[in-house]
């Protein structure tokens, strides 16, 4: 049968499903990874141009370790000219675990009647944010259960609370949602408080597979979810990040569906996401899931290096579901954010767990990464990258569309590695232990040094630098 995706395409339209089945089977099934044609697709994407669907799909089936080395240099070189070696940090923050859904891949879901239901109060909220400032986080993401209580109104309302609570030196300045998907108009009260990026996972885009996890609540209706970000768009929240839970269905099926959810954002608003997330299944409290599609850890490095190549400008997100191991390894393959000192049970900054029972009965899924956020810095340093509280873009208007102005030609460097070492000093000035402290100078003098010792703002970035020694706070290109 001759090969034609065409005939399953569905047009691009705000607020329409854009996701066939049928094209995206037909790219993969059809896919021959001529080592040439592997190397001319890599070549596009080294030229900081996104891949379409069938450049994709051939990368996917190049399986041969030739090839897969190849992709694997390939994103890292993007990775490198594109972001540098800096990686942005940030912790999530679990607001309430209320939730009407039923999905069998969560603790959350309505099912699981060990499950601890609790929404923080104000004044908690205030305390976890207290604990998380005297880490030295500068980034939260807010994370809430599908539920009628956590409605645009109250979601508003924690955002402007977590951004007033000042302690010693410590402020939140860029607080980033992962939620329920709303109307135009909810999604409008939420951008007004203030917020960075809007989260919103489809889990898994295959609609039957879909249908296998989802059996109760309005999560169920998979349409609602994937034109959530449509109408986010419509409200002018230009900001958004997708992501698919890997291990719900075959992993080659999902890093298709990303890029077309990519190709559809900018089809109908001229912007693609600001993020990819691509968490992998760990163990939840009642969960019961189909583990014939867990992804392996070599399939999980190609994923990660795959995307990387087909959306170079795109931040990746890679999570404390991972162990430590796993992290540090497949960070060089184009991760750009990971979370540190994350601690997923609700109340747990500011308070000591109990016991391991208690965290998983509080908690959406268990993380591998137990890391402080410290401990995460060290590692960062130790491998030459910089740690980033970066928030700078947010602040100056550089989203979305006028995001992609900077980044995709690669202009972004240019801000964010200066960027990058004035919130790394301002951690070291205020939070680091001695030996964090000493590392941490010598990476920032060893990057004016040598990545930045043609920068036509030198001057200034050393003197920003000597200004946060001096005690000034929040500077930024």
């Amino acid at each position: 049968m001759r090969f034609n995706p065409e005939k399953y395409r569905i047009p691009d339209e705000p607020m329409k499903p854009f996701i066939e089945p049928g094209e995206i089977w037909e790219y993969l099934v059809n896919a021959k990874p001529d080592p040439v044609r592997v190397k001319e697709i890599i070549d596009k994407s080294l030229a900081k141009n996104r891949l379409n669907l069938e450049e994709v799909a051939t990368l996917i089936a190049a399986n041969d370790p030739e090839s897969v080395q190849l992709i694997k240099n390939g994103a890292r070189t993007i990775k490198e000219t594109i972001y540098g070696n800096r990686i942005v940090l940030f912790a999530p923050l679990y607001i309430g675990n209320h939730c009407t859904n039923n999905c069998s891949y969560c603790g959350f879901r309505t099912a699981n009647t060990s499950q601890e239901r609790m929404t923080l109060s104000d004044e908690e909220i205030v305390l976890e944010v207290e604990a998380l400032e005297d880490n030295g986080q500068k980034r939260l993401i807010l994370v809430y259960g599908e539920h009628p209580k956590y409605n645009p109104e109250y979601i508003a309302h924690t955002v402007r609370l977590v951004y007033g609570v000042k302690k010693g030196k410590g402020e939140i300045r860029r607080v980033n949602i992962n939620a329920a998907p709303f109307t135009i108009e909810g999604f409008r009260t939420i951008k007004e408080a203030g917020i960075g990026t809007y989260q919103i996972f489809q889990e898994t885009y295959h609609p039957e597979a879909y249908k296998w996890y989802h059996l109760g609540g309005k999560k169920t209706d998979y349409e609602w979810r994937l034109t959530a970000l449509d109408r986010a768009q419509e409200a002018g929240q230009d900001d958004v990040g997708l992501g698919a839970l890997f291990g719900l269905y075959d992993w080659r099926f999902e890093v298709m569906a990303l890029v077309r959810h990519t190709n559809h954002l900018e089809a109908c608003y001229n912007v693609g996401p600001h993020t990819i997330s691509f968490p992998r299944i760990t163990n939840a409290s009642a969960i019961n899931v189909r583990k014939q599609y867990f992804v392996s850890d070599s399939d999980f490095s190609r994923i990660i290096a795959i995307l990387r190549l087909a959306v170079p400008y795109t931040g990746l997100i890679l999570t404390a579901r991972e162990s430590a191991a796993v992290r540090d390894e497949v960070l060089e393959f184009g991760v750009s954010q990971i979370d540190g000192g994350t601690k997923l049970e609700l109340g747990s900054y500011h308070e000591k767990s109990k016991n391991e029972q208690q965290n998983l009965n509080r908690e959406q899924f268990t993380i591998n990464d137990n890391r402080s956020l410290n401990e995460v810095i060290d590692e960062l340093i130790n491998k030459g990258n910089i740690p980033s509280f970066c928030t700078a873009c947010y602040r100056l208007g550089r989203t979305g569309e006028h995001f992609m102005e900077f980044s995709v030609p690669g202009f972004i460097k240019r801000f964010c590695t200066p960027n990058a070492l004035l919130t790394l000093a301002e951690y070291l000035q205020d939070y680091a232990p001695e030996h964090t402290y000493k590392k941490g100078w010598e990476l920032i003098h060893k990057t004016l040094k040598n990545e930045l010792k043609n920068q036509k703002n030198l001057p200034e970035i050393i003197e920003r630098l000597e200004q946060i020694k001096q005690g000034r706070r929040d500077l930024y290109f």
